[in-house]
């Protein structure tokens, strides 16, 4: 919706005034000494986004060669630097094993001098036992032993779901083991396909030679590996086909593996890795059974040789600079378009995370998230999900058994604050400072260990899949739970220094929109019980379509700022949707809680909502943003919503068909029964002057 223009309103009103006026001298020359008109003042009224945010946006501006910043950006930076500070000081002044573990893992890291003779050391043990391979019987056991150091080789191992028994995790054997991140690569015939697998050739050779392979040979093994890589893509679905879950989900007897894949030895396999489950997924058979094949029929050396290239090509980035250098020329450069390698603080920290993220998370949060904020957390989380099961029992759209659904599956669900509930095993080999790729190692062993304990029944609660470190908010809709990590609850999202209506606005508006995906268009797919089924009818699904078509029509009049374009209000649709359901249940249980409060604490929530989002972009950026982003621009999550609720309209005293108020009609509401009343209008006294 296009915003009306006050300047030229004002210079409308005034030539209308001077046309009207007699001229005279003295006024002609209080004209020309007159200042010229002063630029439009936005105010709550014209544009809240700019209003609510304008010391941002004056504050923060874009740096050459940076394409975009926000304050949830921010707050990402920010937890960055808490780890980087725990770090340090786990490095100097350790606080117990777990923090010993991070500052040695730390120390080698930033230890470049050390890295750098260190050179091959680390990989020395994984490439001798690999050399040792003199049978195909021999090969299994080196694909397991990878595996259980965090290097997945031929395929991918790990612990998801199970889509018939929410309550538990089951092994999932997929497609996995290439170098490259699609097996399209390897087939298709097309030029550019065909310079990236030269470009790839390349640097597969400069790997072999890192691990031990004679020059004059590098280009005859590099071949091996292609090949072997192209068997194995041949027979590896297309990356799209891997986006569904049920796709993805066949379920098998462990006892069939020794039968069905006798040359692969999956049951050992299962055993290395210390998983004796009685099932485990195969959604790709034929891919399985091809492998089994080719343990037999190819021979050791070309196994040794692949498998020489997963360990050097997987370490790469954690070894010495010939490794290093040779990874990001490919993987940096090539495939990604990256220009300069991260910084040495960064690299170590990202391999912190994926090695040993829990680790980090744990100490994380005993440092950064006081237990005050955990309680206040908890508090407005438990209130919007109260607020969720009102506006349900009022909602004339859901049917009766549809909404005893939906109530008994919130009644159900589970709010987890800061980390997950059930905490590690740290048993670890202690890592020293001496060798960092020996550290990572070291880390991703444990990693692969306390992974493989999700399998099993009973522990689909187990883990999160986000670190506590990383700022996130979401619903788990297998477990029926919402997710808080520690490091979301700061500014902009969670500001304890600020009023309590502005932690509803921001905070309790980010809880709110993900708690209604518990009874959404998403969580209408497990029921109460956790069993997968729609409980859903046609009827809900026909009023969630009319309020999503209602909201995708308001974004589409929306202009991307910056750009000379509009937002595509079918891709934005869901986010918006969940936006607008967010602050209205943050709304309703904001009042809920504070019945009484002031104009001024309702003005705050809805001040506390657009300061999450303020952002500069370049025009690249949001052209780019524009054709493949579910998110509206920053701008438009902030008024989208507060348009719509005329409850915004009453705090700033806007009036309806307004830039930022809509009329009656044109509201779209997902929750209009369970909003709060407005505030009476002053009854005007019928009593006549004296």
């Amino acid at each position: 919706m296009p915003y009306p223009r006050p300047l030229a309103c004002a210079l409308l009103v005034a030539l209308i005034a001077s046309a009207a006026a007699p001229t005279t001298d003295a006024a002609k020359k209080k004209a020309t000494k007159a200042k010229a008109p002063a630029a439009a003042t936005v105010t709550a009224c014209t544009d809240f986004y700019t209003y609510a945010n304008n010391a941002w946006l004056k504050s923060n501006t874009l740096l050459p060669g940076v394409p975009s910043l926000s304050a949830m950006e921010q707050l990402g930076d920010r937890a960055r630097q808490q780890q980087i500070d725990l770090l340090n000081a786990a490095m100097t002044a350790p606080q117990g094993n777990v923090q010993k573990l991070l500052g040695d893992f730390w120390a080698s890291g930033l230890d470049e001098s050390a890295v750098e003779r260190d050179g091959a050391n680390p990989v020395a043990p994984l490439l001798g036992r690999i050399d040792a391979i003199r049978k195909a019987k021999d090969i299994p056991a080196s694909i397991a032993a990878l595996h259980q150091v965090g290097i997945p080789v031929a395929f991918n191992f790990g612990a998801d779901i199970d889509l018939n028994d929410l309550s538990r995790h089951i092994g999932y054997f997929s497609q996995g083991g290439l170098g490259l991140p699609d097996p399209a690569y390897y087939t298709r015939m097309d030029a550019e396909t065909r310079k990236l697998l030269g470009l790839y050739n390349g640097y597969v050779q400069k790997i072999l030679v890192l691990t031990g392979t004679p020059a004059n040979k590098a280009a005859a093994e590099a071949q091996q590996v292609i090949d072997l890589e192209t068997r194995i893509a041949q027979l590896s679905k297309p990356l799209l086909d891997l986006r569904n879950p049920r796709a993805n989900y066949a379920p098998v007897s462990v006892a069939t593996l020794a039968k069905a894949y006798p040359k692969l030895q999956l049951a050992e396999f299962l055993k290395a890795q210390g998983v004796s489950d009685d099932s485990v997924s195969i959604a790709n058979p034929q891919l399985f059974a091809q492998l089994d094949k080719l343990v037999g029929s190819l021979k050791p050396a070309q196994w040794k040789t692949y498998l020489r290239w997963r360990v050097g090509d997987a370490m790469a980035p954690y070894m010495a600079k010939p490794w290093r250098d040779a990874s990001f020329d490919f993987h940096g450069r090539v495939l990604a378009g990256q220009t300069a390698q991260p910084s040495r603080q960064q690299v170590v920290l990202d391999a912190i995370n994926l090695a040993a993220g829990p680790m980090l998370g744990r100490e994380y949060v005993g440092r950064y998230l006081p237990s005050g904020t955990r309680t206040r957390a908890e508090e407005i989380a438990v209130n919007v999900r109260k607020a969720l099961e009102n506006a349900i029992a009022t909602d004339i759209r859901f049917g009766a058994q549809p909404k005893a659904e939906a109530q008994a599956k919130l009644a159900a669900l589970k709010i987890e604050v800061g980390a997950p509930r059930r905490d590690l095993d740290y048993t670890v080999q202690p890592m020293g400072r001496g060798s960092f790729g020996s550290n990572m190692l070291i880390a991703s062993t444990w990693q692969h260990r306390e992974e493989m304990k999700r399998i099993g029944r009973g522990n689909a609660d187990r883990r999160w899949d986000v670190l506590p470190q990383t700022p996130a908010l979401a619903y788990d809709i297998a477990q029926n739970r919402l997710i808080v990590t520690a490091a979301v609850l700061q500014a902009p999202a969670l500001d304890l220094g600020t009023d309590i209506a502005a932690q509803y606005g921001a905070y309790g508006s980010l809880v709110g929109r993900e708690l209604s995906h518990a009874i959404g268009n998403r969580g209408r797919l497990v029921d109460a019980k956790g069993e997968l089924r729609d409980w859903w009818t046609p009827t809900e699904t026909a009023a969630w379509t009319e309020v999503g078509n209602r909201i995708a029509s308001q974004y589409s009049g929306y202009s991307v700022p910056v750009a000379e374009i509009k937002v595509n209000g079918n891709q934005v649709r869901d986010v918006a949707l969940a936006d607008q359901a967010g602050v209205e249940l943050a709304w309703s249980a904001f009042n809920m809680t504070q019945p009484a409060a002031s104009k001024e604490a309702h003005q705050a929530f809805f001040t506390g909502w657009a300061r999450l989002w303020p952002q500069q972009l370049t025009r690249e950026a949001a052209v780019q943003r524009a054709s493949t982003s579910v998110y509206a621009p920053g701008q438009w999550r902030v008024n989208g919503p507060v348009y719509n609720l005329p409850a915004f309209g009453d705090a700033f005293g806007c009036k309806a068909g307004t830039a930022m108020q809509a009329k009656a009609d044109q509201r779209v509401l997902l929750w209009p029964a369970a909003l709060p009343a407005p505030p009476p209008a002053p009854v005007k006294s019928t009593k006549k002057k004296k």
